[in-house]
């Protein structure tokens, strides 16, 4: 086992951080979410699981750190793919959100744990602090959002709100799980293949002419 060195400072304790949210993006890319535990993290780091409880308790905890930086990601590329300095067509929209979120698919993975699993594991203060990041987002895009694609301020939010759940869903469709491909295979059933970044862009572009009739 390599040996652990604790941080001493809060530029050395985020560089812990990272390692953590690390191993734990690589083995959610490789594995499903039950199979990923305090005890796989720590082997892959070469820690003991005593030192991993020196940064985190749970690994929802590490998750919603993980959940966060793409919350991030998210809102800074749809953002800067939707200049306030012009506003566009609705189809150009669409597409353009579509880009985003197809680039962002781990975004919207990690959501579909976020409410049911993630949420109901961490401390309230760890939660308070996600939760006014992603708020923070929200009041952004609220001012932003409008001078873009012309949707009223107060329909910002449940139009967030509806595009991030049907990616949410979308995606795990889409995410190849070998039990149900196994199961399927069994059942002789051909599943269709689906293009994430065409049904989204057909969702958004749905979404926003709903609202645009609305706000017209």
């Amino acid at each position: 086992m390599a040996e652990f060195i604790r941080a001493r400072s809060p530029e050395q304790k985020e560089q812990r951080l990272g390692e953590i949210k690390g191993a734990v993006r690589r083995q959610f890319a490789e594995r499903p979410y039950h199979e990923i535990t305090l005890t796989t993290i720590a082997e892959e780091l070469g820690w003991s699981r005593a030192n991993l409880y020196k940064y985190v308790t749970t690994k929802e905890e590490i998750f919603l750190l993980l959940t966060a930086d793409e919350c991030d990601a998210y809102f800074e590329a749809l953002l800067a793919a939707l200049p306030e300095d012009r506003e566009l067509a609705l189809a150009d929209a669409a597409d353009a959100w579509a880009d985003v979120a197809a680039a962002h698919q781990e975004y919207f993975r990690l959501g579909d744990l976020l409410t049911t699993i993630v949420e109901t594991n961490v401390t309230v203060e760890r939660l308070m602090d996600f939760k006014r990041g992603y708020y923070a987002h929200v009041d952004v895009a609220r001012e932003h959002l409008p001078q873009v694609i012309g949707v009223a301020p107060e329909h910002v939010e449940p139009l967030l709100l509806a595009i991030y759940y049907h990616a949410t869903g979308l995606v795990s469709f889409c995410w190849s799980n070998p039990l149900i491909a196994e199961a399927l295979r069994r059942l002789e059933i051909e599943r269709p293949e689906t293009d994430f970044r065409a049904e989204m862009r057909d969702f958004i572009a749905m979404c926003l002419e709903h609202y645009a009739r609305q706000d017209a």
